[in-house]
This record gives structure tokens, C-alpha cells and sequence, in this order.
């Protein structure tokens, strides 16, 4: 039997473990610890902010359209300002809860060394700034499928640099929360919780993405089928026809079930909009249809 053979027969054994034992898998993770607490909790990203304002007042707008939570929309490098930033959004009442590193620059699935290396440097970077900035998630898309790189060297590759980065997520408490994203890679739920699993490691959880599955799936299987290895939600929405980005409640997503999908997976934390950013009557708005998505029945 060939490698091939051999991973497919995997594959399907293991799907079908997920299918029997997915509750099962789920109270395995709140008894390791990675259970969240607190309710589900409305963030925005840093960059959606008014760029005219200063930092302490786009903080204070953020407050005052009623979001809970902030994601640094990327590194902040130097660490002397991520903690200054940090300290105002928490004076502000919207702590940074996360940190968007990506990977898209330099793959942790790339072949050439210097590449990969650079990219595992990155993300040690991204993970002391959010320590600094007061997070405790980093999202990294963990690998680039091309021409060049095939599906198999995508995965091998990036599981094995993400390993050289556990020590130091669990040494300063900070999950590395992959993401499902348009790069041909992670292309459905089975494949994510099993990518999640295999590296068996309480800092290492996904980072879902409700509207990047709507072309070829649909987000509450997918969040059904993770479950307690979602760390963090990003919120956004997508119109098939058309084939667009839409406002919250505005696309394809299907939010009632979305709402119960997240229930029954006991989800509560920050879900964060990873939209266009606008002023105070745009974002008290977009505020508004989180309040609308939470409020749907669960039952």
C-alpha cells in the first residue's frame, strides 16, 4: 500500500472517531484547561478604528459603540509601545485580547530554510508582543499551499514548526490559534480538528473564521465539528451570489444556526470583526448585529 493509500485509510478511520467521539473530545478539552468563561464577548479589530483619532480615543469609541475586546490587526514589534497600548485600551474597559501575526510573508510551510525560520522568528516575536499588549491568543494562517509546495509538505512542514514554538506560547500562557483561510490549505473541519489534535498541545487551538467556509461549507458544521478546540471567532459575512463580502446578517451566513452551533459547543469568549473599518454610527451598527446574533435562540 502506497503513502497515499495509507494517509487516505487514516484519514477515514479518524473522521469517523471524530464522528462517535466528538463530545467526548469536547469535555477532554475543558478538563485540559482550555475552556473560556464569561459569556460570548463583542471585539473589533485595531485597524477598524478611525485612523484620525489618537490611540486613547479610538479606544474610548470603541467603548462607547460597545464593543468589550480589541485584536491588534498586527505586531506590535516594539515592546515599550505595546505595553503603553495596552494599558490604554484596558484603561478604556476593551483589553487587546489578540494579535493577527498571519504568515502569508514568510510560511512556516515554505521549503527554503532561511524562509521558515523566518517565519517561526515572527511568530516568537508576535507572541511576546502579545504577552506584552496583555493577549493571550495569536492568530497564524500555519501554512501556504502552491505550485511549488504540495498539500503534504504544507502540513508535515508546518506541524513541525509550529512545534518549535510550544515552549514558548505555554512559557508566556499564550494560545497559537490557526486559521481557516483562502489559502488551499485546512479545506474542511475533519482535516482542521485532526491538523488541531495531532499537535496535542493545550496552547495550540483554532482560530474559526465563520464567513472564509461559506463558498465551500457551512459554518456551523464546521464549528459542530472543532468544537472546544476553537480559541477564538471571527465574524464576518459572505454573499454567494455575486460572490461578495457583506455586513453582518447581510450574506449567506446562517446565523440562527450559528448561534445554536456555538451553545452547544459551550463557546464564550471574544468574537471579533474582521470587517471595513468606518465612524462611530458604522461601528455602533456593526455592534448592534453582534447584539442581534447573540441574542438568537440556542435552543
Amino acid at each position: 500500500m502506497n503513502e497515499m493509500s495509507t494517509r487516505r485509510r487514516d484519514f477515514l478511520r479518524y473522521a469517523a472517531a471524530i464522528g462517535i467521539g466528538a463530545p467526548l473530545m469536547r469535555h477532554a478539552a475543558v478538563a485540559r484547561g482550555q475552556g473560556q468563561a464569561g459569556g460570548l464577548r463583542k471585539a473589533c479589530q485595531y485597524g477598524m478604528l478611525p485612523k484620525n483619532l489618537s490611540d486613547a480615543e479610538k479606544f474610548a469609541l470603541a467603548k462607547r459603540c460597545g464593543f468589550e475586546g480589541i485584536e491588534a490587526s498586527s505586531v506590535v514589534d516594539d515592546l515599550d509601545a505595546a505595553k503603553e497600548l495596552g494599558a490604554l485600551a484596558r484603561q478604556a474597559g476593551v483589553p487587546f485580547h489578540s494579535v493577527v501575526y498571519g504568515g502569508w510573508q514568510a510560511p512556516l510551510s515554505d521549503p527554503r530554510p532561511d524562509v521558515a525560520d523566518k517565519g517561526v522568528a515572527g511568530m516568537e516575536t508576535a507572541l511576546r508582543s502579545a504577552k506584552t499588549l496583555g493577549a493571550d491568543n495569536v492568530l497564524l494562517v500555519p501554512a501556504l499551499v502552491t505550485e511549488t509546495v504540495s498539500y503534504g509538505q504544507a502540513y508535515e512542514r508546518s506541524q513541525k514548526n509550529i512545534r518549535k514554538l510550544l515552549p514558548l506560547a505555554q512559557e508566556l500562557q499564550v494560545t497559537i490559534a490557526v486559521e481557516n483561510v483562502w489559502n488551499k490549505f485546512l479545506l474542511s473541519p475533519l482535516e482542521f480538528a485532526r491538523y488541531v489534535d495531532e499537535l496535542d498541545h493545550p496552547r495550540l487551538r483554532a482560530y474559526f473564521d465563520i464567513g472564509n467556509v461559506i463558498l465551500f461549507g457551512f459554518s456551523q458544521d464546521w464549528i459542530r465539528t472543532l468544537g472546544q478546540r476553537i480559541a477564538r471567532i471571527h465574524l464576518k459575512d459572505f454573499k454567494r451570489q455575486g460572490y461578495q463580502w457583506t455586513n453582518l446578517l447581510d450574506g449567506d451566513v446562517n446565523w440562527p444556526q450559528v448561534r445554536k452551533a456555538l451553545a452547544e459547543i459551550g463557546y464564550s469568549g471574544y468574537m471579533t470583526t474582521e470587517l471595513s473599518g468606518g465612524d462611530e454610527a458604522y461601528l455602533t451598527d456593526l455592534a448592534g448585529r453582534i447584539d442581534k446574533i447573540i441574542a438568537l435562540p440556542t435552543a
